[in-house]
């Protein structure tokens, strides 16, 4: 309920329920809960809420779509499910529609791909992505996906850590303080109708703060059994991807869901590096492959370009360096005994 003196008034706009609250200065909004009646309606409301962009959505069905939004002067959340959609927005867009805003997406169904910079991967339940709104994004979803989206201005991110606001972010939703910020971003967007616009934009405030505090490390102070399973979940998509030559750290922490940094923390801690890592599993693939009958009619430059390395040099050098032999006499050890 909103506090007393709270005037309310409900408007239709296409459609679309909408609650107006008044403060003075301020206004808070938010729509009621319920599908959104037509496909046009949904992707006004959409853009509005995400800014100017080529949104297209493909019917597998009868319309189910599903956008609830609040938003205050400063900061909003959006709902949206049961759409299978693509989100593109382009320079183009951008230019006639800056928001200067960042959202963080809290998947709570099914699973979507976020490309932005450089960076690209899937995102689902568990994971948090951070988002600029103002650099070109793609976001593409199936009808199983469901998020929740923060909307924040983008000069709250930069004034409270820099970092946050250089590259697409991605954090471990389900533990530690990413799971604190996942739980408060759902209980905001369902508890609505309970918040004026002060409260939404304090725990907004709030929220931004732990976010920051992920981006610094702060999960770094997590208990050590949880890092040496997050060790382990490395080590084992490493073992799984060695032979990728695009395989790095920050490919690695945007499908586990944690920031490079703490995953390069959580190997400092281990004793390695992940370039240490990622070298040592591509010589161990390679050298289970020097010992397979099965890769006999392939060049030891073949094996060592197929096992993730650039040079066969540099592949020789630091096979010799680990194993204390060279490839060649791995090879020729396997076929003496044969």
């Amino acid at each position: 309920m909103f506090d007393t003196g709270l005037t309310a008034l409900l408007t239709r706009l296409d459609g679309i329920a909408i609650v107006e609250a008044g403060y003075g200065a301020g206004m808070y909004h938010w729509n009621e809960r319920g599908l959104i009646p037509t496909p046009g309606a949904w992707r006004e409301a959409f853009i509005d809420l995400h800014g100017e962009s080529r949104v297209t959505l493909t019917d597998a069905g009868p319309w189910a779509g599903r956008l609830e939004w609040q938003r205050s002067r400063s900061y909003g959340i959006a709902l949206c499910g049961n759409v299978r959609e693509e989100f593109v927005r382009e320079r183009r867009h951008i230019r006639t529609d800056p928001r200067g805003t960042f959202e963080l997406l809290v998947p709570t169904a099914g699973s979507a791909q976020v490309e932005q910079a450089a960076g690209a991967g899937e995102i689902r339940s568990g994971t948090l992505a951070l988002c600029d709104v103002d650099r070109p994004l793609t976001f593409t979803h199936g009808e199983e996906f469901q998020s929740v989206a923060l909307i924040v201005p983008g000069e709250a991110i930069y004034r409270r850590h820099p970092a946050a606001a250089r590259d697409p972010q991605a954090f471990d939703g389900t533990v530690g303080l990413g799971r604190l910020i996942r739980q408060t971003v759902l209980t905001l967007q369902q508890e609505r109708e309970h918040f004026s616009e002060a409260t939404f934009d304090i725990a907004c405030e709030q929220l931004l703060d732990l976010l920051c505090l992920v981006v610094e490390g702060a999960s770094d102070s997590a208990p050590a059994a949880q890092r040496r399973e997050v060790e382990a979940h490395v080590r084992q998509y490493v073992r799984r991807h060695a032979a990728d030559p695009d395989l790095s750290i920050t490919g690695i922490a945007r499908v586990l869901g944690w920031s490079a940094r703490y995953l390069q923390d959580v190997l400092q801690a281990a004793g390695t590096t992940s370039r240490d890592l990622i070298r040592l599993e591509r010589l161990r693939l390679a050298r289970t492959r020097l010992a397979s009958s099965t890769w006999d009619n392939r060049s030891i430059a073949q094996i060592a370009h197929a096992s993730g390395f650039a040079s066969h040099a540099s592949f020789a050098t630091a096979y010799r360096r680990e194993f204390g032999v060279t490839p060649r006499e791995t090879r020729g050890d396997r076929r003496g005994k044969s």
